[in-house]
């Protein structure tokens, strides 16, 4: 399972829901607005990655299982906590919150949505990727090596060692 279905396809759609309904915009909206942010956030990731201490620190997060919340209750990606969650995680992702005010910008100008509601979203969406994560590194068992592999799988889904085609097709997928 790829990246992007894990995020759009949390708790039946849930999650989808939750944001559209938390911004007044259509469950399409949203899940376009997802779509788009998923490859910038997956790049975050991927550079995370590849440096051991990061790779360490993801790992302990994903394992404490904290973030599962997010998936298995949507409702929840509005609370201030998940935001600042969310916040935290972007920091560790993009490194900067002009990296974030970018991400918002380009997401808002592909969607025609408003890039101040998409940097409200990000920190939700953020969360809500961390939990997708957590919830799939428990389901597979948690330990480290597993979850390198389950990563690297994720980003790179057809496993030519090159995540950018894959990161293309799996928002090319829902624009269809």
């Amino acid at each position: 399972m790829d990246l992007m279905t894990m995020m759009l396809g949390a708790q039946g759609g849930g999650a989808i829901q939750q944001l559209a309904q938390q911004f007044g915009i259509g469950e399409e909206q949203a899940r376009a607005a997802v779509a788009k942010m998923v490859p910038a956030l997956s790049r975050g990731l991927k550079r995370d990655l590849a440096d051991p201490d990061n790779a360490a620190g993801l790992m302990r997060a994903l394992q404490r299982g904290g973030h599962q919340r997010y998936v298995d209750q949507p409702e929840t990606l509005a609370a201030p906590e998940t935001v600042a969650d969310g916040n935290a995680i972007l920091g560790h992702l993009f490194g900067s919150k002009e990296v974030s005010r970018q991400v918002a910008e380009r997401v808002g100008g592909d969607t025609g949505l408003d890039s101040g509601m998409v940097k409200q979203m990000l920190p939700m969406v953020a969360a809500l990727l961390m939990g997708s994560l957590s919830k799939q590194t428990a389901a597979q068992g948690g330990d480290g090596e597993g979850l390198m592999g389950m990563l690297g799988g994720l980003l790179d889904a057809d496993g030519d060692g090159s995540v950018v085609d894959d990161l293309m097709g799996m928002a090319g997928r829902f624009f269809r």
